[in-house]
């Protein structure tokens, strides 16, 4: 019956009804999910996680029955094992998904975001869920949190919420939240003297001395022992430390040596070996209230662990023991939480009640407190009792101002707003411990932090070796702070010295001072004040970047920071040297003018260079100069460069690496040649190649020029040989290649024919020829528009005057005939004929008839 109660839970993803889930999912109503469904349902609805552990718990269940049932459901046994009191386990956390869609519908935005994703870790808990969601509707509803969004939210608030814990954290409950093992005492010994005996409890009594002997005395249902040859005690309403005394009565007796004493010469021992059971009943505002089988040493605080604790709106303060109709104690939690004592936490008794209420007023801290949280209150306590529970004032604490924000009473609000105020704790509450303000549910104490200003400092900033702040001392001038601050570097600027002084309506009054020397000494020196800053000047940073630049034949052209005495061959070294081809007799200079009067934007200048400058020759030939300017003992003096010059190195004249042509196919020679010339020609490099072979077919020579991407290009081979000034006889380029196949026998006719074939070459034959061996045109040829691709490359197309052919191409062997299709957009020879003339005869008619009348 218990998990007749939980398949709805699940069903229905936690809602009360299953309509509702129908309705946000689009199942049909009272239809199940499925258990990816119910998955999704749990991970996207992080607030239904507790609700769902509650559920688990108030079944009583254990995890093998979940499972079980489970498994008769159809769904799989370890769906809920997440979600079970103790799992080390946790769900998934949202996805970024979900977060984006909740800023969206405005359910949360993105500082409510900010937080989730900062504390949601893997290690995150029910209970730290929980306080994620307090967090949110706390930032939603509170009016100072809402005035934050809008960019006015003061500075001790902003500081609370980005510390994540504003005080929405309710204290205590992560005892019993946390998952850490619980405390269960044990059902062995040993215990105190103050235990109290009842039946159940399994004693062992040893003897020693003049008699050796042990017995394991059970307790009875009616209170008494059974003691081998002394017969029976009774143990009712006798505690450990009792039964020592009574036993020393019962004992010496039968036992002569049985006595208190040093005299004593038989000894004994009674001690507790198993301890019973008590039946205790856990009611109230608690996770999993019920009846409970717990050691006879448990306490309420033992009992409470065993229920899963108290809950969101059980008491922490006000724990009640009933015990026959009556309360026989009431423990308060917070001795235990705040001070570790547990001397009032009660031992229970079989059939006691322990009671949870529900909670009383609360009231949160925040602010510059050890623990900032929210509390519950007793009666009557106070300011002074809210610090000490949030662990006191932390160092920042501003000790003489507390604030209490509190929402009044319904009999004293007036209307229009007016349901809250603001109490400023005086300072003589504060120094009695604020006795004197008891604190009403829902009040925020606020605790403010001391001011972030620093006093009795001054600052040094700029060009000294340890800028920053310092203790301004009596009588400190300028001079003093500087030497304090390291004193000045090399650099530093003399001419002035800026001092920044505030006034006393905080705006800033400019002082200056200059300094006599490097050592800081200041001319005209002063006494400093409270917040002033000194500012020191470098003379690095009033000079310009300067630079030179260099380009041409360098292998890393560009401009390069200049230095005082650098020299052109410092900066070709910084370029990486010079590329192959650079011309080394001069270089030029581009400099600026010395007037800058005019037009004139610069002055070229020639400065020879040689051979030194090329750094990868020999050792013996590089140039070693001295450190300082000399000139070289031999070759080109050294020119010093000023700031701005612009170096060109320049190339040799028509210098160039070799010009490489590939030339294949049917050759003698075959392979990749290197121009000797500018001039070099196509029939140049057949002859150099050995000619070409008694298969070489010279008219269908392919050659292909990859400079500039041009491509193939069309050339009559034979009469470049034959005609060495014919055009046909190319000059080449580095990269040209050539190829001249062997002789072909055959055309290949393509197009729009009947049956597109390859045809036997005969000699002499026209276009048309093999056009018809192609099967002659197809319907939709435009076979006035044929052309043939000859051997070498070129295209010759039809020639034809109205109704006869002026030429018709000869194809030669290799060659491709080509007929192509008709526009489909274009009308016939007649449909043209027709259209042109039709308009000219109707004006003639026209015409005609007009002159006739």
């Amino acid at each position: 019956m218990r998990f007749a109660r939980l398949l709805p839970v699940l069903a229905s993803g936690l809602l009360s009804a299953p309509a509702l889930f129908a309705q946000q999912t689009s199942l049909p109503g009272g239809q199940r999910p499925t258990a990816e469904q119910a998955r999704a349902i749990l991970q996207a609805r992080p607030e239904l996680i507790q609700q769902l552990r509650q559920r688990l718990v108030t079944t009583g269940m254990t995890k093998d029955q979940i499972h079980a049932r489970l498994r008769a459901e159809g769904y799989p046994e370890d769906l809920l094992d997440a979600y079970l009191p103790g799992s080390a386990m946790l769900p998934e956390a949202p996805s970024s998904d979900l977060y984006a869609a909740i800023q969206e519908l405005g359910i949360a935005d993105s500082t409510d975001v900010s937080i989730f994703q900062m504390l949601q870790t893997d290690t995150l808990n029910s209970f730290a869920r929980d306080s994620l969601l307090r967090v949110r509707d706390s930032l939603r509803t509170d009016p100072m949190a809402r005035r934050g969004r809008r960019g006015v939210l003061r500075a001790d608030v902003e500081d609370s919420i980005a510390r994540l814990d504003s005080g929405f954290n309710i204290f205590g409950y992560e005892l019993f939240r946390s998952g850490a093992t619980r405390v269960e005492p044990s059902v062995l010994g040993p215990v105190g003297d103050d235990y109290r005996l009842g039946p159940g409890d399994r004693l062992v009594l040893i003897l020693t001395g003049d008699v050796e002997s042990s017995a394991s005395l059970d307790v009875t249902r009616e209170g008494f022992v059974l003691i081998p040859q002394v017969g029976v005690v009774s143990l009712a309403n006798l505690t450990l430390g009792q039964l020592n005394d009574v036993l020393y009565s019962r004992l010496g007796r039968v036992y002569s040596g049985v006595k208190r004493g040093s005299d004593a010469t038989t000894r004994f021992s009674i001690s507790v070996t198993r301890l019973r059971t008590n039946q205790v009943y856990v009611l109230g505002e608690v996770v999993k209230a019920g009846s409970y089988m717990v050691a006879s040493t448990s306490s309420a605080l033992t009992s409470l662990y065993a229920a899963g604790g108290p809950t969101s709106n059980g008491s922490l303060r006000n724990v009640e023991i009933k015990r026959g109709g009556r309360v026989v104690a009431t423990v308060d939690l917070y001795d235990y939480l705040l001070r570790g004592d547990a001397s009032r936490d009660a031992r229970l008794e079989t059939g006691d009640i322990v009671f949870v209420p529900t909670r009383g007023s609360r009231v949160r801290v925040i602010g510059e407190v050890v623990r900032p949280a929210t509390y519950e209150l007793k009666a009557n306590e106070t300011v002074a009792d809210a610090i000490a529970a949030a662990g006191g004032f932390n160092a920042n604490a501003l000790q003489r101002r507390v604030q209490v924000q509190r929402i009044l009473p319904a009999g004293q609000r007036t209307g229009e707003g007016r349901d809250r105020t603001t109490i400023d704790v005086s300072t003589v509450d504060l120094a009695t411990g604020g006795r004197g303000l008891p604190l009403a549910n829902g009040d925020v104490v606020r605790v403010f932090g001391v001011s972030d200003r620093v006093r009795n400092t001054i600052t040094v900033s700029g060009h000294v070796f340890t800028p920053g702040s310092q203790g301004l001392r009596a009588g400190m001038t300028v001079a003093d702070a500087v030497r304090a601050a390291g004193g000045l570097q090399p650099d530093a600027f003399l001419g002035q010295v800026l001092i920044s002084r505030l006034s006393g309506d905080s705006t800033r009054t400019q002082l200056r001072a200059s300094f006599r020397d490097t050592t800081g000494a200041v001319i005209g020196d002063f006494p400093l004040r409270e917040d002033d800053v000194i500012q020191v000047f470098s003379l690095t940073s009033f000079r310009p970047e300067r630079y030179v630049a260099i380009g041409g034949a360098v292998n890393k052209a560009g401009r390069f920071k200049y230095y005082r005495g650098m020299t052109m061959r410092d900066l070709v070294l910084l370029a990486g040297g010079l590329k192959e081809g650079a011309y080394l007799k001069e270089a030029e200079v581009a400099r600026l003018p010395e007037g800058r009067e005019g037009t004139s934007t610069a002055a070229t200048l020639r400065f020879p260079l040689d051979s030194t400058y090329v750094f990868e020759r020999k050792l013996g030939e590089v140039y070693l100069g001295a450190p300082g300017l000399p000139a070289a003992a031999t070759g080109a003096p050294e020119v010093e460069l000023q700031p701005y010059d612009n170096v060109l190195i320049m190339y040799q004249p028509q210098w160039e690496l070799q010009r490489v042509v590939t030339i294949s196919g049917e050759v003698r020679f075959a392979g990749a040649y290197a121009l000797r010339t500018r001039g070099e020609r196509l029939a140049d490099l057949i002859d150099r190649v050995g000619g070409l072979t008694p298969e070489a077919y010279p008219e269908g020579t392919v050659f292909t020029r990859r400079k500039g991407d041009v491509g193939r290009v069309a050339i009559d081979v034979p009469l470049a040989i034959r005609r060495r000034e014919s055009p046909e006889n190319m000059l080449l380029q580095d990269g040209d290649q050539v190829v001249v196949p062997q002789r072909s026998t055959i055309v290949t006719v393509r197009g729009a024919v009947n049956a597109p074939n390859v045809v036997a070459y005969v000699p002499g034959k026209s276009l048309r020829y093999y056009v018809n061996q192609a099967g002659g045109p197809a319907r939709e040829a435009d076979y006035n528009r044929s052309f043939v691709t000859q051997p070498s490359g070129k295209r010759e197309a039809t020639r034809a005057h109205w109704w006869w052919w002026d030429n018709l191409p000869k194809p030669a062997p290799g060659s491709t005939v080509i007929v192509p299709q008709k526009d489909p957009q274009a009308g016939s020879a007649a449909q043209v004929i027709v259209a042109t003339v039709l308009p000219v005869i109707t004006a003639l008619a026209t015409l005609y008839l007009a002159v006739k009348q």
